[in-house]
């Protein structure tokens, strides 16, 4: 089975995002024909001397300017040694929610620089949303160098720049490439325009980077999504609880603790759509079968016996705010945290954060759309948590309106 990895692309407006996503697709075949055709006869009629890759996601780009709803475009496409989601995110300040949405699942951050301008306010702004995401591995591609004569000088002084502000943020894999998306130089091959860049191309970087490594396999953590309890009667006693494995390795045999009662019991089965398997681990969608009849429910977790999350209702979290009402600093909101659901008190807005200037606001009464801060929620029922850093799925929550029924936060968990 091919492994996959998920990235988003950001990075300030015409950087060259869509250019870049389209060569992508276009250099691993992963377009039709007549999508092809369609965009070399729509370059020729507006005399363009070369095919403009870009238009393979202009659909998306007539959505921004038309300032219609503007969400995440999801893309895909595989080479023979890997399959990949692309996460393509709005440039804009204002749809600073969006990057959060397309960065909070990926593997990897692809942020794009043109060369021209250096490093601009949303260059900056991106890398530290995907610093404070938790992104594992952040690629700077400084691209249109074909622009500059695919000048040495001007890649350097852009990745000095970028390494003495990344040294401000939690950056774990820095990687660096020049590139022209629009013509080719350094995204599937090396580039005979710039020998003195001895790394990877882009694509081989996207192939090769180890991914593994970054889940935690360490800390089992199995939320509860549903009770499997078929009324058949050939189904005789059986008791699944299905849901996604959110971080360790799970194993028949192995003991478990079932969170908020206490109960222990051994794992008897793991069972998958194609049947028993030995093991399962993030982010693998199975049922579990135990060898007690203890009762579990959704929102439930199973996790060792000497290795718990920490239980508690008082969360002091990292929010980003993406609802054009602002936070109500002592309202209610319902909290959504793995497969666990709660009201949940604002307690205090501790500070909001210019994600420019990483300068804290500890006098911001409120915080209002695209905002980031810190603030203290008190729930209704204990949460079984980890700090976000060490596990992104049970470090996270999303905030809900009452009345609205919408989504007004994204949190990670300190």
């Amino acid at each position: 089975m091919s492994e996959i990895l998920r990235f988003a692309t950001a990075g300030s407006v015409d950087d060259g995002k869509s250019t870049l996503i389209g060569r992508l697709l276009y250099d691993s075949k992963s377009i039709f024909e007549d999508q092809l055709e369609a965009v070399e006869r729509t370059s020729r009629d507006r005399g363009e001397a070369v095919t403009n890759l870009a238009l393979l996601t202009d659909g998306l780009r007539a959505e921004r300017e038309q300032g219609i709803t503007i969400d995440v475009a999801y893309r895909y496409f595989a080479t023979p040694k890997r399959k990949f989601i692309i996460a393509d995110t709005p440039g804009h300040i204002q749809y600073t929610r969006n990057m959060v949405t397309g960065a909070s699942t990926a593997d990897l951050a692809l942020i794009l620089v043109d060369a021209r301008h250096g490093l601009v306010e949303q260059s900056r702004r991106h890398s530290f949303l995907a610093s404070l995401l938790g992104v594992p591995h952040l690629v700077l591609c400084v691209n249109k160098m074909d622009l500059v004569d695919y000048d040495e000088a001007v890649f350097e002084r852009i990745k000095g720049e970028f390494r003495d502000f990344a040294a401000r943020l939690k950056i774990h894999d820095l990687s660096f490439v020049p590139i022209s998306a629009l013509h080719g130089d350094n995204i599937v091959h090396r580039s005979q325009n710039m020998p003195w860049y001895e790394g990877s191309s882009l694509l081989h970087l996207l192939e090769e980077v180890h991914i593994a490594s970054d889940r935690n396999l360490v800390d089992v953590r199995f939320p509860v999504q549903y009770v499997i309890r078929p009324q058949d009667d050939s189904w005789h006693d059986y008791r699944g609880y299905a849901g996604q494995v959110a971080s360790g390795v799970m194993k028949p045999g192995d003991d478990v603790m079932v969170l908020p009662s206490g109960f222990t019991s051994s794992i008897a089965a793991i069972e998958t759509m194609d049947g028993p398997v030995e093991e399962a681990f993030p982010p693998m969608s199975v049922t579990v079968r135990l060898s007690d009849n203890i009762d579990v429910s959704r929102g439930d977790m199973l996790c060792r016996p000497n290795n718990k999350p920490d239980a508690v209702q008082d969360v002091e979290a990292i929010v980003c705010w993406m609802h054009e009402q602002p936070l109500d600093p002592n309202g209610f909101y319902r909290i959504k945290h793995t497969t666990r659901d709660a009201r949940a008190k604002v307690s205090e807005v501790l500070y909001r954060l210019d994600v420019n200037s990483l300068h804290r606001d500890t006098d911001a009464p409120t915080l209002g759309l695209n905002d980031v801060g810190r603030i203290r929620l008190r729930t209704t029922v204990p949460l079984f948590i980890d700090r976000y850093e060490r596990n992104r799925t049970t470090g996270s929550f999303v905030l809900i309106h009452e009345g609205t029924n919408a989504t007004v936060a994204a949190g990670m968990i300190q």
